[in-house]
């Protein structure tokens, strides 16, 4: 393998000859659209199938265990940008990574030179804003004259394009992002927080002017803010060669996403298509992360990349470099490998390949799902991987040993969340990273979801449905033959709680939903086509609780400190078992909490399961356990 390399690198250096210029530095000639490059010369064919017939495999270390070969990388060169968008960057900023803890221009090539050894084909430099690096233009310059690196690409607010561009060019630039959310200069400023519309427009011609075909236009859709002005950018795509890209709104740390916020790519697709009904799909590359449309006679062409309707996990060929050097393998993800710490200790290139081979290895199959990515602590989108020891939120992150007991899924908030149902996406942010990973040991893969750990209320194991569980009391209890809800002439009424003293009340109760062998396995390979079941499940438990009062009649509001809903899957039975638990310091208890939080939780599972089959059961509704009040404490044993 190691000696038919070298025709491989050879053979990707010869298909790819035609998109770049000579490492002279010679401008970039950019192909037009479905056109093959030229030969150079009459043998050219027949050692083109030569190579083919004696090229190596794809390198072992950028494939991962779903078979996908990473062949592009994105490099950050800073974490600082000129601009502070709001999708983007918290308003108040972030905490910066120190200059001695950056990569070095060195460090930044001796890494690429690595990935592109084992077969990256394609490197794009991000930010922050990477055109703000003083050394941009050198760096593209030296990235140009590595062998088999067919196109380097840059992702920029355009700021500083138009000054730029040309020396980026000569440089061997051949690729351009560039990101525009509105055609309106005052929104703009409103959006990134800065002037400079003029500028990001001045750029976008520079770049038609030097002959980027196509030139990209990044616009992440918000609804409320820019949505009405689709129709506007589309129209662009008629007299200029653009691809313009709407991306669907996507959560970050510190960006304040909203759900309510995200237009989906099918209600994009629709607005355009009433007004422009001949819009066309265009083929897709297999690592395409964009559906391409055009309409007939327009130059350029309209994208979506939609990240959180329809992911596109299956194909992806991307890994990222922080600019702090860390190994990112999925956007979404905040898994990370430090190159930076092993390159400055001296690793040697085996061992940064077994490092970056076992972080691709670790790849998941799909990123967590729309409900799970917006509740998972992330850097934001500015860095892309602030360290641990920097993050300022009290949020944390939890690693989920393959040794933990047995799997569940558990959302605690620390404090009392509003009840409305709007308010879930609004305010609420869940406390904790939600990971899943395959399971060993239990016959089959299993799907784990933590978000606390170590809690001073944490089980010390978790719910096992076959543990024989039955009634038992503890401590003092008094029972009475009396029903507590009817009034002295026997007619229903709430119970008057004014008087009774406030104390400490926790209860936990539990469901179970037999799914049956079909939709068991795709709820725990997380495939089925409306979604992630658990999480969804998990959310409605939550809300549930907090709602209790308006769905049964007679119940009193209570002020929850906690709520946690845990999901359990159990391959015997392929079944769910879902147990949730209730707090709050009040005159009155919170069974009826716990309780319709978990046969909420398994209605959801039922919803999200039913197009599947419909002989599915949800059962075993009951209490298990209940603390605080005058009668006493309850535990089913």
């Amino acid at each position: 393998m190691a000696a038919a390399r070298p025709a491989f690198r050879m053979l990707r250096w010869l298909v790819g000859s035609g998109v770049r210029g000579c490492s002279s530095g010679a401008p970039v000639t950019q192909p037009h659209p479905g056109v093959a490059p030229q030969p150079a010369g009459e043998e050219l064919p027949a050692r083109l199938q030569y190579l083919r017939e004696h090229a190596a495999p794809f390198s072992a270390f950028l494939t991962d265990g779903f078979g996908r070969q990473h062949s592009y990388l994105r490099i950050s060169l800073t974490e600082k940008c000129n601009l502070r968008c709001r999708y983007c960057m918290p308003e108040e900023g972030v905490p910066l990574t120190p200059r001695a803890d950056l990569l070095t221009t060195e460090e930044i090539l001796t890494l690429a030179r690595l990935f592109v050894k084992e077969g990256v084909d394609k490197i794009r430099l991000t930010g922050g804003e990477p055109l703000i690096r003083p050394d941009a233009v050198d760096i593209v310059a030296r990235l140009h004259q590595l062998q088999g690196l067919r196109t380097i690409g840059v992702t920029t607010n355009g700021i500083n394009l138009a000054r730029l561009l040309p020396q980026l060019q000569k440089a061997g630039l051949g690729a351009i992002n560039i990101s525009l959310d509105t055609l309106v200069p005052a929104k703009f400023e409103f959006i990134v927080r800065r002037k400079g519309f003029h500028k990001v427009m001045e750029g976008i011609h520079k770049a038609i002017e030097l002959g980027y075909r196509p030139v990209k236009v990044n616009c992440v859709v918000m609804r409320g803010l820019n949505e009405d002005e689709l129709l506007d950018f589309v129209a662009l795509t008629e007299g200029l060669p653009l691809d313009v890209r709407f991306i669907e709104y996507m959560p970050f740390d510190g960006n304040k996403w909203n759900f309510k916020k995200m237009v989906s790519y099918k209600e994009m697709l629709d607005t355009i298509q009433q007004r422009w009904p001949q819009l066309k799909k265009l083929p897709e590359e297999e690592s395409s992360t964009a559906k391409a449309f055009k309409i007939p006679g327009f130059q350029g062409q309209v994208s979506f990349i939609t990240s959180m309707s329809e992911n596109f996990c299956g194909t992806c060929n991307r890994l990222r470099i922080t600019a702090d050097g860390n190994l990112k393998v999925c956007l979404f993800g905040n898994a990370e490998v430090s190159l930076r710490d092993h390159l400055r200790a001296g690793a040697s290139e085996e061992e940064l390949l077994s490092i970056i081979g076992a972080a691709v290895g670790r790849k998941k199959r799909q990123h967590a799902g729309m409900f799970n990515i917006a509740q998972m602590k992330n850097r934001p989108m500015i860095l892309i991987g602030l360290p641990s020891k920097l993050r300022t939120s009290p949020l944390v992150s939890l690693s989920v040993s393959s040794r933990a007991p047995r799997h569940v899924l558990d959302l605690r908030p620390r404090v009392s969340v509003p009840t409305q149902m709007s308010a879930l996406w609004k305010g609420y942010r869940a406390p904790q990273t939600l990971t899943a990973q395959p399971r060993i040991g239990f016959g089959s893969p299993q799907r784990c979801y933590c978000s606390h750990k170590d809690s001073e209320d944490s089980d010390s194991k978790c719910l096992n449905s076959g543990s024989g569980e039955s009634a038992a009391p503890s401590g003092p209890r008094s029972t009475s033959d009396k029903l507590t809800h009817l009034d002295s002439e026997g007619r229903a009424a709430m119970v008057d709680v004014g008087q009774k003293p406030d104390t400490d009340r926790v209860a936990v109760a539990s469901a179970v939903v037999l799914l049956g062998p079909v939709a068991f396995r795709l709820v725990q390979q997380n495939q089925l086509r409306k979604g992630d079941a658990l999480a969804v499940a998990q959310l409605a438990g939550i809300q549930a609780a907090k709602l209790t009062s308006q769905l049964i009649p007679l119940c009193h509001h209570v002020a929850l400190s906690h709520v946690r809903v845990r999901l359990e899957l159990d391959g015997a039975r392929h079944a769910v078992v879902i147990r949730a638990s209730c707090r709050a310091r009040g005159p009155t208890g919170v069974e009826m909490e716990a309780l319709t939080s978990a046969a909420v939780a398994a209605l959801a599972l039922y919803d999200m399961c039913k197009a599947v089959s419909r002989d599915i059961t949800v059962g075993d509704v009951r209490l298990l356990s209940k603390t605080g009040g005058q009668r006493g404490d309850f535990h089913r044993v």
